[in-house]
This record gives C-alpha cells, structure tokens and sequence, in this order.
C-alpha cells in the first residue's frame, strides 16, 4: 500500500510497530513479532480506553496496565513513547536492551515510569494484574460513598500462549473468576506461535472454554489483525460486564505484515535482518526512516498528555469534595496512598519475660498480625489453604470474597504460586497495601519465583512461612525444610527473618512492616513446636540482625550462634559451659541481611576476630554458615533429609539437644 492511503489509525498502528522493529534490529536482539501482531489491540486499548496521565505516571486512579508476555516489551516502550511519557525518549527507545537502558529486555518496574509491574517470567503478569485488581476492589470498597468514588479505575493485561501455558495463569485465573473481578479485563494474544514454533505440537486445549469454566466473560476477536471495530466492540462489552472478569481472545498473527517471517517462530524471538526490515516496510507501505513516526501519528497519540491532564483534575476535584464530607476516611486514605505509617503503630507490638508461656512463634506471629491490624489497616493477605496451620487470620474481619471486598482476609486456595504473585501486584498497586502470604516454609519451592520477583521488583510482601524445620514432624520429609533457608538467604533484597521466641517474632514484624513501606519483601520463618521466652532477647536486637544475648565475664573463648527454636539449646549449653568455668557468649542471628547491613564497628563487637572457637546451631542446612563460624568453628546442622517422627524425636535424633550442642563446643574448644 502507498502512505497516502494509510489512515491515521494505520499510522500509528505502524509506528508501534517500526519503533519495535527498528529498535529491535539495532539490538540485534529482541521479540519484535508481538508488538508487530498485537499493536492493533494495544493501540485501541491506549487510544480509546485506557486513563492514565504521561506526565503523572503515579496519578492514583490511572487505569492500571500490564504486559504480561513481557518479552514484547517494545511494544509497551513504543506506546509509551508515543503518548507522552517522558521515561522514554527515542533516544530511550534506540538504547533498547543495552547497560542501564530505560528500556530493558523485559519490563521493569524499577526501571521505567509506566511500567507497573515487572514481568519476565511468563505468566506472572496475569496474576500480577489479578492483585492489581485486587487491591482496587479492597480500596474501592473501603472507602467510596453512594455520592463519592474516588478509587475507580481498571486493570487491564495482554498475555499470550506462554502465559496461558504457564501453570501460576492458570491458578490466579481461576481464583479471579471466584472472586468475581469485574474489572479485570486480559486481552489474549492468540498467534498460535512459540519458540518452538506452532502451539500444535504442545497447546491445542480450548482455552476459552478453560476460562469459562473459571468463571470468567470470554469473547472473541477472530481478527485482531486489522478490525478495530471488533476490538473496540469487545472491550466496550467487557466493561459492561461487572460481575466477573473477561478474556478477550484476540487471534492475531505474529509479525504481521513481514512477507517471509510472520506466522512463523523465527519472528518470535529474533531481529527480521536487514532484508527482510527493508521488504516489511515496502509491504506496510512505511517510507520513513528507522526511529521517524510520523507527525500526524505523534500528534493523533500524544493527546494523551491533554485528556490525561483532564482526568486528573476531575478526580481532583472528586477527591476535595469526598474530603469535604467524608475528612476521617479521606485522611486515612491520604495516609495510605502516600505509604506512610501513622505515628506509634509499633507500640501495639507485644512484648514478653522469660516467665511469660512459651508458645509456638508461629503463635507469636498470629498475636502480632492481630496487634497490628488495629493500627494498620492496610494490612491484607492470608494462606494458601492453610489459615487454621499458619495461623494468619485478622479475627473477626471477615473473609475478601465477592460482594465483600472490603474485609482483609484472603483464602488463596491451595495456589502458592499464584498467591505470591498477587500479593506481589497488591503490593505494587502503590495503594500503601502491606500483603502478606503463607504456607509452610517447603512450599516456598512452589512459589519462588514469586518471591525471587518481589525482591527484584521492590515488591514490599511479606511471606508469613510457618512449620520451619524437621521439628515439622510427622508429615516427614517432603514437608520438612533443609536447604531452603539457605537459597532463599541468597536471593538479593530479601530479608530472611528466623525469630527465637516473642520478643524477637515482635522484632521480625517491626522489620516486616518497615521493609514493606521501603518497598522490600521479608520473609518470617516460624516454629510449628513450643520455644520458650528467653532472657535477653529483645525488638532491637532483631533489627540488628545478630546481638548478644548472653555473654560472658570478660572477652569470651566461645561464640555459640543460634536462630529460631535451636537459639535456648545455645543458652543452655552455655549455661553448663559457664558452671564448668568457660567463657560464653551466646549470639542470636535471626536475619543475616540486617546483621552485614550494621557497620564494621557493630558486627565486630558482636563476632569479635579474635574469637575463632565459633559453633553455629541451626536445623537446617550448614550451607553459609562458614562464613560466620570459620575454619576453628562447627555446625550443628542437617545436611540430609528428614524423617517421619514427632517433631520432637526428629530434633533429638538429628542432633538437636542440649547435650549435641555441648559436645560440639567443647570438641571445638579442644
């Protein structure tokens, strides 16, 4: 076709296109078919739709987008681009996948304005965008009036194949449809085309009919090539329906419009080569130079910028009058949209003497949930079938369900995947939510890469982990956690909390909840079996990572270093060691990311060098305690599996006693 001929939709249709595949031929590297088949869709949803303000990305009642096949992401860097958003510039767009570029392979949150979520991994968007909606239906329900909304807004996604394939799609969906999302609009990119080339050889379910059994609205694009009209039509319809979220399946066809790669996989993941740039550009009738849009398509869609700014000012104005009747709820939800904490929210934290009951800290843990949620109602979240296990109920707040969005507590179904995934979503919805997950510490193998994105994402979760060693018990092996304290210590920006007893489980949610609001995940691992209160063990000390809770007279020969339940072996046995005339200091690490975040000066003081004779007590892996017992020091640790056995026959068996921990110190002692 000739440009003249082209109509200012195909204008700037195009330029979605040419700007990913211009940008993903001078990366040499890049997924140009999905924004060459999905700008069609992507174009009517931004220009037709969609609230937002370009030159406010953090407007609060924007409509809320994500790209959860994110290895597309030119196409949302192309959209951004062109409707004003000043993260990213052409010359943001010419940078696409290089060193500290705005414009990453995949999208990232932290990276660039406009991008609400990171999404790599295929499938954890949807279910991201599940949270998002989420937590616009919990603020919605709390605080808009009969005459007043003042949280209104949508949660829209493009997935594809890959995510639909992906298992956490499937589970966050279906609990999407439970909850009745009604606005939760996924538009479905269906070009039947995977790395490994048609979903044929893989993916030939019927997935609309997958969707409708979740309980969701489905329709059907069949050409999401160039009938706009029928994608407008769908997406009116699915915000007419409230009742239950919608997936639009839009057939379309991978890198529409290159004579000799569209509909094939060698467009999926691949720069077209010169030729074939050259040949798609005389196909769609493109003339202009790589990285030139047009001035009319620039003009058509930065007027974004003018109705963004109209939007804005509406709410303005909605907002100073829902203040004007409503100023207590208005406050609190000024409070929370800014992510800032009310003064004195920590004083509600419980704390104990050595004569106080010793309680599982699982229980502990329970008593600080319901403590906090008096003072902190942006607390939200619950278990992965297992409230009654983890002990994560808000009592007498009532259950989040359909109807009922505003109560805080959640049944995520036995889904952990999905569940750590939308809390990561409730989290990023910049709504000052504080959400929280749980399950047994082992099923953070169900759900890791949930975890491992919140921290890359500055998602500020809280993962509630209960039933934290082989002191589990009876369930045996295949419940009981050995190696998996150690990886999740190793992944960046995620604080590992293993609390002793009350003191310090009121510690770990100080920590918690402060590291939410800095927009870091935590992780609290609790016991299923009884620990007693200690003396010594204090809040402060948690936030230290590692203090002393019991030393000795003058500079100490021996450092036992204990955590969680094995911490008041470490003070008996230095007790005994004491009696017979030695010098012990006892150090409880709960957290090793706090404690090597103290100064030189403090982590000296509490591991002097001079000490080497160090023993390490922890039932789990010996995995990284090297590093803090040294070459004269020792572990008493479990480096195999576990067994099925009461919790308290497995301790003794694997070594975890009094007596064990006294051997082992005075073997090092020599």
């Amino acid at each position: 076709m000739a440009v003249a001929t082209q109509s200012l939709e195909e204008l700037c249709i195009n330029s979605i296109r040419f700007l990913a595949i211009d940008a993903v031929e001078k990366a040499k590297s890049g997924h140009p078919g999905l924004p060459m088949g999905a700008a069609p869709m992507a174009f009517v949803l931004w220009d037709r739709f969609m609230r937002y303000n370009p030159k406010n990305p953090k407007w609060f009642n924007r409509d809320r987008f994500v790209l959860s096949a994110g290895h597309g992401s030119m196409l949302l860097y192309a959209l951004l681009h062109l409707t004003g958003f000043d993260s990213v510039s052409i010359e943001d767009i010419k940078l696409f996948r290089q060193w500290e570029s705005k414009t990453p392979g995949h999208p990232e949150n932290f990276m660039t304005e406009g991008v609400e979520v990171t999404t790599g991994p295929l499938g954890q968007g949807i279910a991201n965008a599940v949270g998002l909606a989420m937590a616009e239906a919990h603020l919605a329900a709390k605080f808009n009036k009969p005459d007043a909304k003042i949280v209104d807004h949508y949660t829209y996604v493009i997935l594809g194949d890959g995510c639909n394939m992906e298992g956490i799609s499937g589970e966050a969906c279906s609990f999407a449809g439970h909850l009745g999302l009604g606005k939760l609009i996924a538009l479905y990119d269906d070009n039947h085309i995977s790395i490994d080339g048609s979903t044929d050889v893989a993916f030939t379910e019927d997935v609309s009919k997958r969707f409708e059994a979740y309980g969701w609205h489905v329709l059907h694009v069949e050409d999401g090539n160039t009938d706009l009209a029928a994608i407008e039509k769908a997406i009116a319809e699915a915000k007419s329906v409230t009742d239950k979220p919608t997936m639009i399946k839009v057939t379309t066809t991978i890198g529409y419009g290159s004579p000799n790669k569209q509909n094939t996989a060698g467009i999926h993941g691949a720069a077209l080569g010169g030729d074939e740039v050259t040949l798609t550009r005389n196909n769609l009738g493109w003339t202009y130079e790589p990285f030139v849009v047009p001035e009319d398509a620039q003009n058509h869609m930065g007027k974004a910028v003018e109705r963004g700014a109209d939007y804005e000012t509406e709410w303005n104005k909605t907002f100073a009058d829902y203040k004007a009747k409503y100023a207590e709820e208005a406050a609190v939800f000024e409070r929370l949209i800014s992510g800032k904490l009310p003064d004195g929210w920590d004083n509600v934290l419980p704390t104990y003497t050595a004569e106080d009951k010793g309680l599982p800290t699982r229980k502990h843990s329970e008593n600080c949930l319901n403590k906090l949620a008096k003072v902190l109602p942006e607390l939200i979240g619950g278990s992965a079938d297992l409230t009654h296990s983890n002990l994560t109920e808000i009592k007498g707040s009532g259950d989040f369900q359909k109807g009922q969005y505003q109560n805080p507590n959640i049944h995520f179904g036995v889904r952990e995947h999905a569940m750590g995934a939308i809390c990561n979503g409730i989290a990023l919805h910049q709504s000052g939510f504080i959400p929280y997950g749980a399950t047994f510490l082992i099923f953070t193998d169900y759900m890791r890469a949930a975890i491992r994105l919140s921290a890359l994402s500055r998602a500020g979760s809280i993962w509630v982990m209960t039933h934290d060693s082989i002191g589990q018990g009876e369930d045996g092996p295949t419940h009981q956690p050995i190696e998996t304290l150690a990886s999740l210590r190793a992944i960046p920006n995620l604080t590992v909390i293993r609390p002793a007893d009350g003191n310090e489980c009121s510690g770990a949610y100080k920590v918690a909840i402060e590291k939410s609001k800095e927009n870091a995940p935590t992780l609290l691992a609790f016991t299923r079996q009884n620990v007693p209160n200690l003396t010594g063990t204090s809040i402060e000390g948690v936030t230290k990572g590692a203090y002393t809770v019991v030393d000795s007279q003058g500079t100490p020969e021996l450092i036992l270093i204990g955590t969680g339940s094995e911490l008041s072996l470490c003070v008996t046995a230095a007790e005994k060691l004491t009696s017979e005339g030695k010098k012990v200091r006892v150090v409880s690490m709960p957290c090793w990311e706090l404690f090597e975040a103290q100064d030189a000066a403090y982590r000296e003081s509490i591991l002097p060098s001079s000490v080497t004779k160090r023993v390490s007590v922890e039932a789990a892996a010996s995995f990284g305690w090297h590093k803090y017992v040294g070459m004269e020091g020792d572990c008493v640790s479990i480096d195999t599996f576990g067994a099925s056995a009461p919790g308290g026959v497995c301790m003794e068996k694997f070594g975890f006693s009094v007596e064990n921990v006294l051997a082992t110190a005075k073997k090092v002692l020599g």
